[in-house]
């Protein structure tokens, strides 16, 4: 979905080519290449391919929005997307974030095989309810709206939840992922983690940043690499973060990602909390030309928070 914008976005093409290269000492292939499918490049099947390149999506989308006059006044991520919206906030340089998002899934990559996750469309209190009986082999991964939890931990376990559920009538499916994010699974990394996130230098951002680690608005300025272990172990608290967001004033969203795949939740939030929002993706989804409209004078989207989509496999 992205070809078309390296092909005919200047803008775009030119920030893919800055994360390509601080990704550069991190990686032996291209993006450009795993994007078009070249066929010596790489499948993003693997974790250690699609993170890097979902990051690199994620960012240059996020200049493309700003150079046609939508700059943000808040940013919001998913997991990973964390990283993303840390860097266009300004509260981590692109260099930095790059080696973190590669070494971050290179990590994960040690889990291949170890784990399972699944979404489950309960809200997180019935569902946390229910957890108990697998006696901590699953746990909540992710809260992505007011009926919209994601499980994470053994593969029988979770297979075992999935399906009881479904035979109660309750929408489940299994997501494409290897390892169980966000969950005790990835406790023997965590050595490898710090060195992954050691020597970050975070700085203050004018731009406000909200946790979905803490689900609340959070100083960049703390963002060091033991906010970052916690964002990679502890359960993705979207729900908490986008509602506070809403309660601030923020009513538009755009999702700065190659497939909107957090705007439901985000109408589902609204929705609950009474709160009218417009909810945008960028690419697929998104209005016919929006990003092709002539330039305008610059005008700061006081109300706008991208959504800097996780990937699937966190």
């Amino acid at each position: 979905m992205t070809v078309e914008l390296l092909d005919t976005e200047p803008v775009f093409a030119a920030r893919m080519n800055q994360c390509a290269a601080a990704f550069a000492p991190y990686l032996d292939w291209s993006f450009i290449a795993v994007l078009r499918g070249e066929p010596d490049a790489p499948s993003m099947t693997r974790t250690d391919v699609v993170q890097p390149v979902l990051f690199a999506v994620m960012v240059s989308l996020a200049e493309l929005w700003r150079s046609h006059g939508v700059r943000p006044a808040a940013v919001l991520g998913h997991s990973q997307g964390e990283l993303a919206a840390a860097c266009v906030a300004g509260a981590i340089e692109l260099t930095d974030a790059a080696r973190m998002v590669a070494l971050r899934s290179a990590a994960l990559t040690e889990l291949a095989g170890t784990g399972a996750m699944g979404s489950v469309l309960m809200s997180y209190e019935d569902l946390s309810a229910r957890l108990p009986e697998w006696g901590g082999r699953v746990t909540v991964a992710a809260v992505n709206g007011p009926e919209s939890v994601v499980v994470s931990g053994d593969v029988d376990a979770v297979d075992d939840l999935l399906e009881r559920l479904a035979g109660e009538g309750v929408r489940t499916r299994r997501i494409e992922a290897t390892a169980a994010g966000h969950s005790a699974h990835l406790d023997p990394l965590r050595p490898r983690f710090a060195t992954a996130f050691e020597g970050v230098v975070p700085a203050a951002s004018e731009v406000d940043f909200y946790s979905t680690v803490t689900g609340d608005r959070f100083d960049t300025t703390c963002l060091d690499s033991g906010y970052w272990w916690r964002n990679v172990r502890q359960t993705v608290r979207f729900e908490p973060a986008a509602r506070a967001l809403m309660a601030a004033g923020h009513t538009v969203f755009i999702e700065m990602s190659p497939h909107p795949v957090l705007t439901l939740g985000l109408h589902a939030i609204a929705a609950t909390a009474g709160q009218q929002a417009a909810v945008l993706g960028t690419t697929a989804g998104c209005p016919a030309g929006l990003l092709g409209r002539p330039r305008r004078r610059d005008r700061r989207a006081r109300r706008v928070a991208p959504a800097a989509g996780g990937s699937a496999r966190h």
